[in-house]
C-alpha cells in the first residue's frame, strides 16, 4: 500500500472528525445560517462534502451514482456529520483493503451527466483528500466569521506531528 496516500486517507477521516466534532458543539443558528461562500451555509458545505467523497467512494467501486446523495442532509445537522466521518472511513477502509495494484490503475466511469471519465485511482484520492481540506477551511473561516473561537486545527503538519 502507498504510504503517502494511505497516511493522506487517514488524515482526511482525523480532520474531518476534528471538523464535525467542534460542528457538534456549534449552535444551530450558527450551523443553518446563510453566508457568502462556496455554499452558503455551514450545513450546506457539509452536505456537499459528504455527497462529493460519496460519489467519489461509488465511482471507485465500480457503481454509477445518478443522483446527488446528500441534499436531504442540508437540515439534517446529525445525518450530514455522521455521514462525512461514515463516508470518510469507508473511503479509507475500502482502499486499506486494496494493494499497490489498484492504487496504480486507471478505472471509468460516468459523472452525473453520463460523461465518461477515465482517471488514475491515486490522483481521485490525492484530488479528494484535498477537495475535503479546501472545504474544511471555508467551514473554519465562516465558524471564524460567526465568533467561534473554540476551534481544533485540521491542519495536515497538526495531524503529522500527533501521529509520529
Amino acid at each position: 500500500m502507498s504510504y503517502s496516500i494511505h497516511r493522506h486517507l487517514t488524515f482526511n477521516t482525523w480532520a474531518n472528525t476534528q471538523l464535525v466534532n467542534t460542528l457538534k458543539e456549534t449552535a444551530d443558528e450558527i450551523y443553518f445560517h446563510e453566508n457568502k461562500s462556496s455554499f452558503p451555509s455551514i450545513a450546506k458545505t457539509v452536505a456537499h462534502m459528504f455527497g462529493a467523497q460519496n460519489i467519489w467512494l461509488k465511482r471507485l467501486q465500480g457503481n454509477t451514482q445518478n443522483t446527488w446523495p446528500s441534499s436531504e442532509f442540508e437540515k439534517d445537522k446529525p445525518g450530514a456529520l455522521n455521514g462525512l466521518v461514515q463516508s470518510s472511513s469507508e473511503l479509507q477502509l475500502f482502499i486499506g483493503s486494496k494493494g499497490d495494484d489498484f492504487l496504480g490503475s486507471e478505472y471509468s466511469y460516468r459523472n452525473m451527466k453520463g460523461e465518461p471519465f477515465r482517471d488514475p485511482v491515486e490522483d481521485t484520492l490525492f484530488h479528494i483528500v484535498n477537495h475535503s481540506t479546501y472545504h474544511r477551511g471555508q467551514i473554519i473561516s465562516m465558524l471564524r466569521e460567526a465568533g467561534v473561537t473554540n476551534i481544533v486545527s485540521t491542519d495536515l503538519i497538526h495531524y503529522l506531528r500527533k501521529n509520529k
